[in-house]
C-alpha cells in the first residue's frame, strides 16, 4: 500500500510565527505552501520552498481567498472572473519562488473557506478549476472526493486527487464537521494515528454519529497549524510505516 502525507505550511507572516515548518517537512511527502493571500509573506514562502526542495518534498500551491485577517477561513462572495485571476496570481507567485529554489509547483490545493465552499458552490468551483487549467493543464488538484470542484476539474481535464483529513471529524455524509462545532478538530496523536490507519488500510473511518463511512484517498492531510501538529504527524507516519504502508508523493 502507498499513501501521500501532506501538510499546510508556510503560513507565518512577518513577526507572527505559525507551526514548525522545518519539522513538518521532515515528516511529510507533500507540502501545501501558502501563497500570500490567506497567509505567508514572500520571504517565508521563499524559505519554505528552499526547505522543501532540500528534502525533495513536493510543493503544492495552497490558494485561498484574499483574507489575511481571517486566515482564509471566511467565505467571500467573489465574482468568478476575479477568483480565477486571484488563483492564477497565487500559483504564479509560488511557481517563481519554487523555481528559484530548484523545485516546482507540482499540484494545487484550495485552502480553508475556499476549500469548503467549492464542495458545493459550482461557480466558484469552476473558477478555481479554470485558473489551474489556464496556468498548467498538467497540474493535479487536491481536494474532497465527490465535490463540485472535482466535477468541474474533470471537465477541464485536470487530474483530481482525493484526500482525507487525519485531524478532522467527519459527518455521516462524508463531509467535514465545521470548525465552529465542538470536537471538529481532533487532538490526541494516538487516536488520530489509529483513524488514519483505518482510512488507509481498510478504507473507512468513524463519523461523529458513530456510523462508519467509506473513505478513499490518495493523500492524508495533517494540518500544520494544529496544536501538537508535529506530534500528530509523527504518530501518523510511524503507524503507517509500522503497518507496511509506503509513504510516497502522489505526483
Amino acid at each position: 500500500m502507498r499513501i501521500d502525507l501532506n501538510a499546510d505550511i508556510g503560513e507565518s507572516f512577518g513577526v507572527w510565527r505559525l507551526g514548525d515548518d522545518e519539522a513538518m517537512l521532515d515528516l511529510v511527502t507533500s507540502a501545501n505552501v501558502a501563497c500570500g493571500f490567506h497567509a505567508g509573506d514572500a520571504a517565508t514562502l521563499s524559505r519554505t520552498c528552499r526547505a522543501a526542495a532540500e528534502r525533495q518534498v513536493r510543493i503544492g500551491a495552497q490558494v485561498g481567498y484574499r483574507d489575511l485577517a481571517g486566515f482564509g477561513r471566511r467565505f467571500i462572495d467573489v465574482e468568478p472572473e476575479e477568483l480565477t485571476a486571484d488563483v492564477i496570481y497565487q500559483i504564479g507567485a509560488l511557481q517563481a519562488l519554487a523555481d528559484v529554489a530548484g523545485s516546482r509547483v507540482s499540484y494545487v490545493k484550495p485552502h480553508g473557506a475556499l476549500y469548503n465552499s467549492i464542495v458545493d458552490h459550482r461557480d466558484q468551483a469552476r473558477a478555481v478549476a479554470a485558473a489551474v487549467h489556464a496556468v498548467d493543464p498538467g497540474l493535479p488538484v487536491l481536494g474532497l472526493a465527490e465535490s463540485a470542484f472535482f466535477a468541474e476539474a474533470r471537465e477541464f481535464g485536470l487530474r483530481t486527487v482525493a484526500e482525507a483529513f487525519a485531524d478532522r471529524a467527519y459527518r455521516p455524509d462524508g463531509r467535514l464537521v465545521s470548525r465552529r462545532e465542538r470536537n471538529a478538530v481532533l487532538q490526541d496523536p494516538g487516536t488520530i494515528a489509529e483513524r488514519v490507519a483505518s482510512m488507509v488500510t481498510a478504507g473507512r473511518v468513524d463519523a461523529v454519529d458513530g456510523s462508519t463511512i467509506t473513505v478513499s484517498a490518495e493523500s492524508i492531510c495533517v494540518h500544520g497549524d494544529s496544536p501538537g501538529a508535529v506530534q500528530m504527524a509523527t504518530a501518523v507516519r510511524e503507524r503507517l510505516l509500522a503497518d507496511g504502508v509506503e509513504l510516497v508523493p502522489f505526483t
